[in-house]
């Protein structure tokens, strides 16, 4: 019997974004208002966030969809940190009680990365510097660029719909 073999290697394309990672320690909310004000978009937190490993991390997610240019922009917090109480026993009449926290992160190859900004299309370059350019004058943040999402291990992580 023949066997047959199918290569689907140029069937399913890639999906084409582009991918900005944010240095800050502000909250979420703000740093979405921060951007809102100053790149002139509109980013709505969703009603539920990323969840992952069943509730174990969770990570808040801004969107807004751009119908003018058909874009779609996200921005994800990357850092999930979350308290454990371990209660020990030592055999006595008391129990001592410990707080753990845990840090989780999105993407595990970017532990600095404080949140992304998910565009979903390949910006052209000059678009890319002004928006790159544009949050980097923004005070709160201390720095921001562009990762090349085709050297990320987790990218599956970036699927968000």
């Amino acid at each position: 019997m023949a066997v047959h073999k199918l290569i689907l290697d140029d069937v399913f394309e890639e999906s084409v974004c582009t991918l900005i990672a944010i240095h800050c320690t502000i909250e979420d909310y703000r740093l979405a208002y921060l951007l809102n004000q100053n790149l002139g978009i509109n980013l709505v937190r969703n009603k539920k966030d990323l969840d992952y490993d069943n509730g174990k991390s969770t990570y808040s997610i801004y969107n807004w969809e751009d119908k003018k240019q058909l874009l779609t922009w996200n921005l994800v917090s990357n850092i999930c940190k979350t308290n454990d109480v371990m209660t020990t026993s030592s055999g006595l009449l008391f129990e001592t009680t410990h707080s753990i926290t845990k840090t989780f992160n999105l993407i595990p190859e970017l532990k600095s990365v404080n949140y992304l900004l998910k565009i979903d299309d390949e910006l052209h370059i000059t678009k890319e510097k002004y928006i790159i350019n544009t949050i980097i004058r923004i005070p709160q943040i201390a720095t921001a660029y562009t990762i090349d999402i085709s050297q990320l291990k987790s990218k599956e992580n970036l699927i968000f719909s």
